[in-house]
């Protein structure tokens, strides 16, 4: 089981009560033992991917127990239990939360996270502030795909289409050079809505289908067949097939495995995603930047 930040804090604290220093490895590979982390749960990550969860809340469980005073850093990457710790250790409580911090040690500036939580609320697992900004985010781009996809289904299909072939240009296809995309004619374009050349003189070109359909449509493997005749019709090894609606699992796996030709399926959910990602259709409204110490700036000559 990976803690949260506050259940590791005492069981750290006590495996530092004899004294000795130790640095953030040595204090990961004592909680893997307390608390019986396995090698699945050492690797899962946070929300965003980019960092190990279980290091992400040690870190944090290290940070609070110092800025609480419990323990000290003798040298850069080193901790040290305190006079404080040590006597917290003589009786020690439960559990070692943010509040306990704040209430032995009241003049210490310790970041008031749970400021407007009950005493009760605050012995229950919150997530790190790392986390709440991760998860925070990603509530914000929930809501924002269900408005992008709100909109696609509220434009013309040959506006969906340019919107297509727009967003894979800035994902990198056709040398991320608008000239490169085209879509096709409005009538007439026997199942093909859009074609980018990966090369400068075409000789490799993504055919593309995009299908402006209500979210709750299911397009099903009879759509998928056509689209892959339309590409055997121009000899065509590569397609994307986008759509506002989702797709059925026989549509999945008739594409998954159909011999003609490499066909990528992206359905609403994963289309609204792409757009944030690649800043489609969408703007920027808000950068906050989150500032770590530097330690080189106060290395003394």
């Amino acid at each position: 089981m990976i803690p949260d930040f506050q259940l590791a804090m005492l069981p750290l604290l006590q495996k530092m009560k004899d004294g000795n220093i130790y640095n953030s490895t040595l204090l990961r590979s004592e909680a893997i033992e307390y608390f019986q982390i396995i090698d699945e749960e050492q690797q899962q990550k946070t929300p965003n991917g980019k960092q190990i969860l279980f290091f992400n809340r040690i870190a944090w469980s290290i940070s609070y127990l110092r800025t609480g005073g419990l323990i000290f850093s003798p040298e850069r990457g080193k901790y040290k239990i305190s006079e404080l710790g040590l006597k917290v250790l003589k009786n020690p409580p439960q559990k070692i939360t943010i509040r306990f911090l704040k209430e032995i040690n009241p003049n210490k500036n310790i970041e008031s996270i749970d400021t407007n939580l009950t005493n009760a609320q605050s012995e229950l697992s919150i997530p790190t502030p790392d986390e709440m900004i991760e998860e925070g985010y990603k509530i914000i781009n929930v809501e924002l795909s269900k408005v992008l996809l709100k909109t696609l289904e509220e434009i013309s299909p040959y506006k969906f289409e340019k919107i297509v072939v727009d967003l894979l240009i800035k994902m990198g296809y056709g040398d991320s050079d608008l000239l490169n995309g085209e879509v096709t004619q409005k009538t007439g374009d026997e199942g093909i809505d859009g074609v980018i050349k990966e090369d400068k003189l075409g000789l490799d070109k993504i055919y593309i289908q995009a299908k402006r359909w209500k979210k709750e449509s299911k397009i099903g493997r009879p759509e998928i067949q056509k689209f892959v005749g339309a590409l055997d019709g121009k000899r065509a090894k590569k397609g994307i097939f986008m759509t506002t609606a989702f797709f059925t699992k026989d549509a999945i796996d008739y594409a998954n495995n159909t011999n003609n030709a490499t066909v990528v399926l992206i359905d609403g959910e994963r289309l609204t995603n792409l757009m944030i990602e690649y800043q489609a259709g969408v703007t920027v409204k808000e950068i906050y930047k989150i500032r770590k110490i530097d330690t080189d700036f106060f290395m003394e000559e």
